[in-house]
């Protein structure tokens, strides 16, 4: 049994240090809104901090989900922050979807503080964190890493160490680079067999077997064909992460016409009022006059 806190109990990080707490170990969470964190004690045990530095005291492992590069910053190294609680030789993971240059900030950070940081953004949506089978993206050193997995396994059903710090968040990117042209795609095929008088169960049932298939036509196919979008990862939220992808392609110097162009679809959404929608909603865009 570890010693671990979970800060940012959001819709990701409430089930996730829910796994941790049910694997066995002692959790202490932090959260900002602190009536939702004596929520969780009441569902899970454990107890809660006032602050993120109090939450992260004598742990062996802190973890971190929350909204993106900013937010990180408050809870690490700002203000009762847990940066300057962390005990030596400690593992702070952070779950968060945020930059590759932040990730490399703390892991600088974390080192001169003497213990561990791995950048591990997640994929999967609520419904993975809620079930506990999220893949995981993981930068930073393999021995910290080795050391971390155990613990991360809780609430993952695939964890790789993709690099050093920085390698979790660019693979994360890769990863939304990928979902918003399928989605698009399958926005525009469901559309149009709409459009067609297709029976779309039937279209859908063969070819999600041949080489069409996807994760996102296997779970979101029923969904957007019934017009319904209120589930899932928000239209928000993918509009935030393709500000942290464009970003760093800018950067490196990557051309992604298909992104940037979905990303102006979804900001389409946004003007229709669907910001909370989930992503599949490229779909309603589509069927808007």
């Amino acid at each position: 049994m570890a010693r671990a806190a979970f800060i940012g109990l959001g819709v990701m990080g409430y089930p996730m240090a829910g796994h941790i707490a049910r694997g066995g170990h002692e959790v202490t969470v932090y959260n900002r809104t602190a009536k939702k964190a004596a929520r969780w004690v009441g569902e899970y045990g454990g107890k809660s901090a006032p602050t993120p530095a109090e939450a992260a005291k004598d742990q062996d492992f802190v973890f971190a989900c929350v909204g993106n590069d900013e937010d990180l910053r408050s809870v690490t190294t700002g203000p009762d922050g847990a940066f300057a609680a962390m005990q030596s030789g400690a593992i702070f993971i952070d779950n968060t979807t945020a930059s590759a240059a932040i990730a490399r900030e703390l892991d600088e950070a974390a080192k001169a503080g003497g213990f561990g940081f791995l950048d591990a953004p997640v994929s999967g949506g609520q419904a993975g964190a809620e079930n506990g089978v999220l893949t995981v993206m993981v930068g930073g050193e393999q021995a910290i890493f080795d050391k971390a997995k155990p613990v991360i396994d809780c609430y993952a059903r695939m964890v790789g160490l993709m690099g050093p710090a920085g390698s979790g968040q660019l693979t994360k990117m890769v990863n939304q680079i990928c979902i918003g042209g399928l989605v698009e795609g399958l926005a525009e095929g469901i559309h149009f067999a709409q459009n067609a008088g297709l029976d779309v169960e039937k279209v859908i049932n063969v070819i999600s077997k041949g080489a069409a298939g996807s994760w996102q036509m296997e779970n979101r196919w029923k969904t957007m064909n019934e017009g319904k979008y209120d589930h899932g990862f928000a239209v928000d939220w993918m509009r935030k992460d393709f500000d942290i992808v464009l970003a760093e392609a800018r950067r490196n110097g990557s051309r992604l016409p298909v992104t940037a162009l979905v990303d102006q679809f979804y900001s389409e959404v946004q003007a229709m009022g669907g910001k909370r929608w989930d992503t599949s909603s490229l779909l309603a865009r589509l069927k808007h006059k």
